[in-house]
């Protein structure tokens, strides 16, 4: 394969499945992550498995100007991004006037303004190529506003409606952009967003983050420019526009709700 991929949140969850599922293909990496330690561990792993070449920038990609940190150290060690695969985010759990404003700055600041940079420094790369693939990771909250979650829930709702648009500008460019929409999944994203308690996580069988990444680096590679995971979960989000939005928001409150 010999192509560079660029992965954001890249030490946990989906994001560590895809960066070895890029590793395995034969892939070189770029690893964007908080954690040095589990940056280098992983850095170590997939060299010795798979004799790839793997670059590691420790960041935190929910301050201000983080995107454009990444962006220039990757130009001064001249490299050129094939793929680029925003898979960073988080999302907090609680009544909107109750919860932490520091957190949820952090969180828009991550999952809306980082994301949205960095597919426009690499996008612009890849123009100048006339080849390459981006892949923002979104969520089923996509589709419908999330009480409890509404901060999380909007920015992927952000997330979605700005990679189609996008998508839309580079068809037939040589460039494609997918917008990734797993639903709940097995990655500690739910206890890091105190959400284990809920309808929506508790006492279900849950895909892992290994499921959820191969189907979307399929789905990139496809060109696909939206991939819903999940059979229950494409019917859900077709199935939203037929319900009054009164009645959508209110089943969304009941999954969410932890009684």
């Amino acid at each position: 394969m010999n192509k560079t991929a660029l992965i954001t949140g890249a030490t946990n969850g989906i994001g560590l499945e895809l960066a070895r599922i890029h590793a395995a293909n034969g892939g070189n990496l770029v690893l964007v992550a908080r954690n040095k330690a589990k940056l280098d561990a992983l850095k170590t792993e997939l060299e010795a498995f798979y004799q790839v070449t793997v670059y590691t920038i420790e960041k935190d990609l929910s301050e201000a100007n983080a995107a454009q940190d990444v962006y220039a150290e990757t130009s001064r060690l001249h490299i050129e991004v094939d793929y680029l695969i925003n898979n960073a985010g988080f999302g907090d759990f609680g009544f909107f006037a109750e919860t932490d404003w520091d957190k949820e700055s952090r969180m828009i600041q991550l999952n809306i303004t980082t994301l949205t940079h960095l597919t426009k420094l690499y996008l612009r790369q890849m123009q100048q190529r006339g080849v390459g693939r981006i892949m923002n990771v979104a969520s089923t909250a996509s589709f419908q506003p999330g009480p409890t979650m509404a901060v999380y829930s909007a920015t992927k709702a952000y997330v979605l409606s700005f990679t189609e648009a996008v998508s839309n500008e580079v068809k037939g460019s040589g460039i494609s952009i997918t917008t990734l929409c797993p639903g709940p999944t097995e990655t500690g994203f739910s206890a890091a967003g105190s959400m284990d308690g809920s309808r929506l996580f508790r006492n279900k069988r849950l895909p892992t983050g290994k499921d959820v990444a191969q189907f979307g680096y399929r789905a990139m590679l496809a060109g696909k420019t939206l991939a819903v995971h999940g059979i229950k979960n494409n019917i859900m989000t077709n199935a939203i526009r037929f319900f009054p939005r009164s009645w959508v928001v209110a089943v969304s409150r009941r999954m969410l709700d932890h009684a």
